[in-house]
């Protein structure tokens, strides 16, 4: 293809690419180009196959030295069971591994494809809205403000166009686009005028364009700009965990060489010296790869993963794995007025007739002058029940349909004949409709004007002269519900015999009969409310902000219960925040709860006041100007169905349903991300710190030493499975009547640590006792050898099916576990019984060899239970104490 569409004019490119400007591409020629050119979307990094993941897991450090230490253990010491063995936990570890990576990246590569903006595209003549990496070159693409240009584009018409160009060529003003061609025959990317570039922004008007090149052949593509592969770099939860594993690591290493040291100096003259130190530095090894938590990046990582994964259920996008955690630490939630709060609908609220104010649900009939001129009076358009036009219009047609009116019929009754059109001068609208012998003259619009034109009223069906008392009560009644924040419209009519020579507002407009007043409002959506009031009860402040007027913002406030009646002071509006300097609104800001009349670029500083007081700031948004302040607040939030392209591009969160109440239902699904994610970790952590604490104690008082290869098939078989399933543990009752957590909590936080360290303990002393009544009960007192033999075989069970048992505490970190939800997660239900299954597989008979365990007896295998449900007696027993202290 040719290079230089920038010079050629617009009926040249679209013959040299195929296409026409009126009717796009057909459906044969996109299959066809589709094929030849693929996918619009930027080159990701080379997948990588099972193959390549499989052996990736053999490159960590501590893998390789065990696997030395395998093969030491069979040509030196000529232990070649414990070798096999110790080689096949290796081979389970690493098929484990594969599986924890795919299911991440699974997750993230999903995230990637909730989040793929669209494109409008004019194919077999008609426009429809496509994924934009469905783009193919010749494809004809509609453009309009808040876009992100999908493809490189030779524009063939422009209204207005501006167009943002700094992600590819640093230039932060927008630029002003044509659709001339240009003469010159090396002309800079910045200066080619009649194009638009792939991942630009659309800032003002309106274009369309032929698509020239897609994917990695656009200029975005040819300088490897990869936008697509942002998501794929460490989050900083991940690089955190991370760094903890690390030093985790070091310590546990040291150890790992005490408890080599030690056991090779104490245990000389038991065995040749260097089976003693292969046998050692296996133990060591083992205990190592047991006790690291190599595991948990990937395991919090497949937490957050399946935690986007319900939250997509619930209308909730996550493009960014970090915002899952932020999200369930939220202080304050900044929300838009129209749409979010509000149904974005306007709605018929109040009539007033008769003298006397009506809601919208008294009947009203078909003959009341009132509803005859608020249909009359109206310019919507009503297909197959679809109501096209002005929504304040559409809003009194509806009121009719409302009232089982039939509307289609009453208009093909008063067919129009003349109207003089609504102006912001005058501010009314009238038409002249044929009604029988007759015509009637239906007025519209701003009470104050229209009473202005008023000499009489209709009042319980008799038309009388329109007295100046009754003039201040229709007055009174339209201040009544101006200050209930009702957009009110005046309606008037009169008869004449014919029609206007020339319809005028000095004839149509003038003696007019006063009908009534109908006020509308953009009511609130149902469940906004009562979100509200659970974010209220979880500590999350809830602000509006709106471009509406002050008394209107107020009064849906009121009504959503955002600020209590009387609290004016609490609304501030874009002109008095011009006149706060940033200290003082960073110092005040705690005091107002609505913004009326803001602009965009109020957001930004209303999130920078919030963030300075240390507060987690959510920030909706959905124009092209609100990019800043998404950017700006902690988790930005796109509209999904209102939101422009740039908006939703520069969010961390998309609402599919732009309702409020979603984001209550995200933040309650991120507390439950991380209280999920901190069950995982206290159980993971709890557990190592136990088998380290067993082995070491052990090696210090000169004990036997548990086998490598038992140290090896706990890690494998207590790890993965029940952790996973702890991240998939339902909300927890009552989640939503906690304070948010605070900016400077941690996964430790909360008693985290605490519990880690004395839990852990725990499990060491039971696994150690065990082991000591396992010397004094057995069928083999008698014989030393296979006594030591029993009692080490209980605790390696009791090591690991305590950590089973201890699961069930993980559930919970402060409540009781004997509650009726215990057993709601089926999944970790399954990960509890299979893993213990396994465990206890070790006692088959044709197992015991291979794990050097012995058979035990009914008292024996009871002491190993009772250990467990020890564990779990003893950690309620202490949360049981945690309540009491800390309902003090």
């Amino acid at each position: 293809m040719a290079q230089d569409y920038y010079r050629q004019a617009v009926q040249e490119v679209a013959r040299e690419l195929g296409t026409s400007l009126s009717e796009g591409l057909t459906a044969s020629q996109v299959k066809q180009r589709r094929e030849q050119y693929g996918a619009n979307s930027l080159a990701g990094k080379k997948k990588i196959s099972l193959w390549q993941r499989f052996l990736a897991q053999f490159k960590d450090f501590m893998i390789i030295v065990l696997i030395i230490a395998a093969l030491l253990s069979g040509f030196v010491a000529q232990e070649w069971t414990d070798a096999a063995i110790i080689m096949i936990v290796v081979l389970l570890n690493a098929i484990l591994g594969v599986f924890q990576e795919a299911r991440s990246e699974e997750a993230i590569n999903a995230l990637k494809k909730m989040a793929t903006p669209s494109a409008h595209v004019r194919r077999n003549g008609q426009v429809v809205e496509i994924p934009s990496t469905d783009l193919v070159p010749g494809d004809v693409v509609l453009l309009e403000a808040g876009d992100v240009v999908p493809a490189d584009l030779r524009l063939t018409s422009v209204n207005s166009l501006k167009v943002e160009e700094s992600a590819l060529t640093g230039e932060s003003v927008p630029v002003d686009k044509q659709d001339i061609p240009l003469e010159k025959a090396q002309v800079a990317l910045a200066d080619q005028d009649d194009m638009a570039f792939a991942n630009t922004n659309v800032t003002y008007g309106r274009a369309e364009g032929i698509v020239t090149q897609t994917g990695m052949h656009t200029e975005v593509g040819k300088i490897a700009t990869l936008l697509n592969n942002t998501d794929e770099t460490d989050t900083p939860l991940k690089q955190n965990l991370n760094q903890l594993g690390k030093t985790l690591t070091i310590m546990i290493l040291v150890i790992c060489a005490i408890v080599f040291a030690v056991g090779f100096f104490t245990k000389q003259g038991t065995e040749p010296t260097d089976k003693l130190a292969i046998d050692m530095f296996l133990v060591a090894v083992s205990l190592a790869v047991a006790a690291i938590p190599e595991g948990l990046p990937a395991i919090v990582t497949i937490i957050l993963a399946l935690g986007t994964q319900v939250m997509a259920k619930h209308k909730s996008i996550v493009r960014k794995l970090p915002a899952v955690e932020t999200l369930g630490a939220t202080d304050v939630i900044c929300s838009d007025k129209t749409g979010t709060l509000t149904q974005n609908k306007m709605t018929v609220e109040r009539v007033y007739y008769d003298g006397q104010v009506h809601q919208a649900a008294q009947v009203i009939t078909a003959k009341n002058p009132a509803l005859l001129a608020m249909l009359l009076a109206n310019d919507t358009r009503i297909s197959d029940k679809q109501l096209l036009g002005d929504p304040t219009e559409t809003a009194l047609v509806q009121y009719a349909f409302n009232q089982k009116i039939n509307v289609q019929e009453l208009l093909a009754q008063h067919q129009r004949v003349q109207e003089v059109p609504f102006d912001s001068e005058r501010k009314l609208m009238s038409t002249v409709n044929q009604a029988g012998d007759h015509f009637l003259v239906a007025v519209k619009g701003a009470p104050d004007q229209l009473l202005n034109r008023v000499t009489k009223i209709e009042k319980n069906g008799q038309v009388i002269p329109i007295t100046a008392a009754q003039k201040q009560e229709i007055l009174a009644a339209n201040q009544t519900m101006a200050e209930q924040a009702l957009r009110v419209l005046a309606l008037a009519y009169k008869v004449v015999e014919q029609p206007y020579g020339e319809p005028t507002t000095d004839n149509v407009e003038q003696d007019l009969i006063f009908a009534g007043l109908v006020g509308m409002i953009d009511p609130e959506r149902p469940e906004a409310k009562a979100a509200i009031a659970e974010a209220k009860q979880a500590g999350i402040r809830t602000v509006m902000i709106t471009g509406d007027f002050q008394v209107t913002a107020q009064a849906i406030a009121q009504r959503l219960g955002i600020i209590e009646p009387g609290q004016d002071q609490q609304v501030v509006t874009g002109a008095q925040l011009d006149e706060l300097s940033d200290d003082y609104l960073q110092e005040h800001v705690g005091d107002y709860s609505v913004y009326a009349r803001v602009s965009p670029e109020h957001k930004v500083r209303i999130v920078k006041a919030w963030q300075a007081q240390g507060k987690i700031v959510a920030m909706t948004g959905d124009g092209v100007n609100d990019a800043p302040s998404l950017k700006q607040a902690d988790i930005g939030i796109g509209m999904g169905i209102t939101g422009t392209e740039v908006s939703k591009g520069a969010s961390d969160m998309i609402l599919a349903d732009d309702n409020f109440a979603t984001i209550v239902e995200a933040v309650k699904q991120g507390r439950k991300v991380f209280s999920n994610i901190q069950k995982a970790i206290l159980y993971l952590m709890s557990c190592n710190v136990g088998e380290v604490l067993t082995v070491f104690m052990m090696t210090m008082l000169g004990w036997d030493i548990l086998a490598p290869v038992q140290l090896l098939w706990i890690n494998l078989v207590t790890d993965t499975l029940p952790a996973i399933a702890l991240g998939l543990e339902p909300v927890e009752k009552g989640i939503m009547n906690r304070r948010p957590r605070g900016k400077k909590s941690t996964f430790f936080s909360g008693g985290v640590a605490s519990s880690i360290v004395y839990q852990g303990i725990l499990e060491g002393i039971l696994v150690l006792v065990t082991y000591q009544l396992g010397l004094n009960f057995g069928p083999h007192l008698a014989n030393s050898t296979l006594q030591h033999e029993d009692a080490l075989t209980m605790a390696f069970l009791t090591l690991g099916l305590i950590q089973l048992f201890h699961a069930f505490n993980s559930k919970y970190i402060h409540q009781s576990i004997f509650t009726k939800r215990t057993f709601a997660n089926k999944w970790f239900n399954w990960a509890i019984l299979v893993s213990a299954l396994v465990m206890v597989a070790v006692e088959l008979p044709f197992m015991t060899k291979f794990f050097d365990v012995t058979e035990l007896n009914g008292v024996q295998w009871l002491i190993v239970l009772l250990a467990g449900i020890c564990m779990i007696v003893i950690v309620e027993v202490v949360k049981f104490f945690e309540r009491k202290l800390g309902a003090k």
